[in-house]
């Protein structure tokens, strides 16, 4: 499991953006960044600024994970045919802990990488303790008979703040997803611009 060094919110706060969507972001009461030249002027940004601005914050949606774990989609999206940064999405999209946050099974994609790591869940009647796990359409994932009745797990469930996209479909009184497709950019439901092109840009460099 890999150490988050930052606390999440911070990573709002030094993005200026509310990539969560939460009521709770402190960007919702302060924009500016922290520490305490957060106020002064922002710059212009130059080109290699506005691609490492995207790919730092599609890392920090997917939880902060590793700069080795998310150069290696990376590369997998560049072996792959097509739209590199679409890719990027669909494999992102298709992480375990992903699937877990899409389905509402957990509040915070933080939250759904823990409760992997720490054994809760199921892939096709399977136990999997790796995040990281790529799923496939088809596969089901559930959350194991005894994590079922975890009151953070059925409060989640309840949050009204996300949806369940439509290329994942969840049954809470089973506590099970089915993921159904992989989905492009258009069908993600993030709460602020991705821009997964410039993060090609950014390591096409």
């Amino acid at each position: 499991m890999s150490k988050r060094h930052s606390q999440k919110y911070k990573i709002d706060r030094r993005l200026g953006e509310n990539i969560w969507g939460r009521p709770k972001s402190p960007v919702n009461v302060r924009s500016h960044g922290p520490g305490q030249h957060g106020m002064r002027r922002k710059s212009k940004l130059s080109d290699f600024g506005l691609q490492l601005r995207a790919k730092q914050k599609l890392k920090g949606y997917y939880g902060n994970i590793t700069e080795k774990s998310f150069k290696r989609l990376y590369t997998e999206a560049v072996r792959q045919r097509g739209d590199t940064g679409e890719i990027l999405i669909g494999l992102l999209e298709s992480r375990l802990d992903a699937i877990v946050y899409r389905a509402k099974f957990v509040a915070t994609v933080f939250a759904a990488r823990q409760f992997v790591n720490h054994g809760h869940v199921l892939v096709n009647g399977k136990r999997v303790n790796i995040a990281s796990y790529q799923c496939k359409p088809g596969d089901v994932v559930e959350i194991r008979e005894k994590s079922k009745q975890l009151a953070f797990v059925l409060e989640a469930s309840q949050l009204a703040e996300r949806d369940v996209p439509d290329y994942v479909e969840t049954d809470h009184a089973k506590m099970s997803a089915k993921y159904l497709s992989i989905p492009t950019l258009a069908d993600v439901p993030y709460p602020v611009q991705m821009e997964p092109n410039l993060v090609v840009e950014f390591y096409s460099r």
